[in-house]
């Protein structure tokens, strides 16, 4: 632990990135460590239509462009995860699953989320055998077969709209009463012919043999047990956010998101900021995440300016 740096970002997605990249233009002593680059933005993001300075570009593209850019601004990510983050007087100390601790001035946590999964049985023992939490990772693996789809929010129906470019049949399950996606996403949905949305479904169980054959769920209306027979499951239902190893420095909501100051995204601890979708935030959006990089990044270098003597 000899090297103090000035600077430790947590995560390489939009947040983190854009954080990296306004830090490195202010010549800091920086370290980057994540378990990967672009996050969610690679695992999730299929065609995105709403980021400025692209009629659309798809999320592997947009991380291929951040990995270009950081490689331009000469900055390098340790790949790794960060498991403790303590604060010793004025230092931070980072201390990663690999077993190293690094030591900095300050700390941009942008961590991201995780996706959350249903607890139904076969969920686990499937995972990678028909359970799938990424779309765009998974979706060609199930051309021409059956799939389902958990979950009526943006992301489910996005993620069935891709889906039916490669299967031909789709299964959307919704617990509540109705879905929750914006009106253009059910507006293509409803068009399709091969996708179905069920609601009122309570997933009870995933089956099969070595892979999925099948998904049970409870009609919470007539409370009948239902079974498709199905290849595939895709869970999207949201995310946890990455947050509880930083938990003992920072205040968190009901969600586990970090509540931070509005104007320079610093948390109560002096020193630590965050940024992203580890954030509170109602809408969890990449520009936004940029956005909140930088204001953590920028505010970042005021902090480690009346610190670092």
């Amino acid at each position: 632990m000899e090297t103090i740096y000035d600077l430790i970002i947590i995560g390489a997605g939009p947040a983190g990135i854009s954080a990296a990249v306004y830090a490195g233009r202010q010549q800091l002593k920086m370290l980057i460590i994540s378990k990967d680059i672009g996050g969610q933005v690679a695992k999730k993001a299929v065609d995105i239509e709403n980021y400025p300075g692209f009629s659309k570009i798809s999320g592997p593209d947009l991380v291929d462009l951040y990995s270009k850019q950081l490689k331009a601004n000469n900055l390098v990510i340790q790949h790794d995860e960060v498991i403790n983050i303590k604060k010793n007087g004025n230092k931070f100390l980072v201390k990663t699953k690999s077993g190293k601790i690094y030591e900095s001035i300050s700390v941009i946590i942008t961590s991201g989320a995780e996706s959350k999964k249903i607890g139904a049985p076969g969920e686990e023992e499937f995972g990678g055998k028909g359970v799938s939490y990424c779309s765009l990772c998974d979706g060609p693996v199930f051309e021409g077969k059956i799939v389902a789809v958990v979950g009526g929010g943006n992301n489910g129906f996005e993620s069935a709209l891709f889906l039916s470019n490669y299967v031909k049949k789709i299964y959307i399950l919704e617990y509540s009463d109705q879905v929750k996606a914006d009106k253009e996403n059910q507006e293509l949905v409803f068009k399709n012919k091969n996708i179905e949305v069920i609601t009122n479904a309570k997933i009870l169980k995933i089956d099969g043999k070595v892979f999925v054959n099948s998904i049970t769920y409870e009609d919470l209306i007539n409370k009948k047990e239902n079974t498709l027979q199905v290849n595939g499951v895709f869970i999207e239902i949201g995310y946890t956010p990455s947050t509880l190893f930083v938990k003992d420095l920072v205040d968190l909501n009901e969600k586990d998101e970090i509540i931070f100051d509005p104007k320079t995204l610093e948390t109560k601890t002096p020193g630590l900021f965050s940024a992203g979708d580890c954030n509170v935030s109602k809408y969890k959006q990449i520009v936004m995440a940029s956005g909140q990089g930088a204001t953590a990044a920028l505010s970042a270098f005021e902090y480690i300016k009346k610190n670092s003597h």
